[in-house]
């Protein structure tokens, strides 16, 4: 009797379990569907607002800009790459050089290079001042970067003060006169002759080849228009206030103008001062 009502009791005990069973099946089940729901939402939500936050991102060029990838695309992808990544082997990323490189690069015609060298040299420029102004253009917005300021570069310039600012920061490489002068593994400082106002305001804050980075921090933007100034109307001016400039090479003709001329002086005088005693 005992055993039979034992048998009854659980009998009864799992009857009332299955209830509870399906219970929490349907709540998991529910819970499930709920998430599902959450999920869809929420990708639903991204789907309508994520074209515009990539708008945002991405803002479209500038008409000079679209110019400017237009020639990019035709003129320098082969090297640089369709982003302006660059391409190992061939040409170095463009992002974050701004137009200040372009406008030294492309505007002294060194940019396109005809083949790969040591450095750069400079050409007659393939594009137009408003070509280099559209591809300098469409570099900047696409990676930012140093920008040449617009306007009169020598404007309130002191030539005295860019005079000795260009034989401290200078001079060591482009010589005293500006001629340039020989560097390292076939390199070399290029003459600022042919340089325009703007072209040595674009080196100074991009830095070519071997040259430092002269930032506004290093040198300030009213200290470029001195150096700037010093070198357009000082030495481009052929104004040599100590004399005979022997080339403009600095203390090296010095040097052996002095030996030529002046221990030869001294030798043939010293001879002659002895025959005649």
């Amino acid at each position: 009797m005992t055993s039979d009502n034992d048998r009854r009791r659980g009998l009864l005990a799992r009857l009332r379990g299955r209830p509870a069973a399906r219970s929490r099946g349907r709540r998991r089940l529910g819970a499930a569907f709920r998430l599902i729901a959450a999920l869809t939402l929420a990708g639903g939500a991204y789907t309508v607002f994520a074209p515009g936050v990539q708008a945002q991102e991405n803002p479209p060029l500038t008409g000079a800009a679209a110019e400017g990838k237009a020639l990019f695309d035709v003129s320098c992808v082969t090297c640089h790459g369709r982003n302006a990544q660059g391409v190992e082997g061939r040409g170095p990323s463009l992002i974050g050089v701004g137009s200040a490189s372009v406008e030294f690069q492309v505007g002294s015609g060194r940019m396109p290079m005809a083949r790969q060298e040591a450095q750069a040299m400079r050409k007659p420029p393939v594009f137009t001042d408003e070509q280099v102004r559209q591809l300098g253009q469409y570099i900047q917005e696409l990676g930012g970067g140093p920008q040449v300021p617009q306007g009169d570069l020598r404007a309130g310039a002191n030539l005295a003060t860019g005079g000795e600012l260009f034989r401290i920061n200078c001079s060591q490489c482009h010589a005293f006169g500006g001629g340039g002068g020989a560097l390292s593994s076939g390199k070399y400082a290029p003459s600022l002759k042919p340089a325009s106002d703007a072209q040595i305001y674009a080196a100074m804050l991009s830095g070519p080849q071997n040259m430092p980075v002269f930032g506004d921090n290093q040198i300030t933007p009213e200290q470029k228009a001195d150096i700037i100034a010093y070198i357009q109307e000082t030495l481009k001016a052929d104004q040599d206030q100590g004399g005979l400039n022997l080339g403009r090479y600095g203390p090296s003709t010095e040097g052996l103008a002095i030996f030529l001329v002046g221990i030869v002086a001294l030798v043939f005088t010293s001879l002659w001062i002895a025959g005649k005693s």
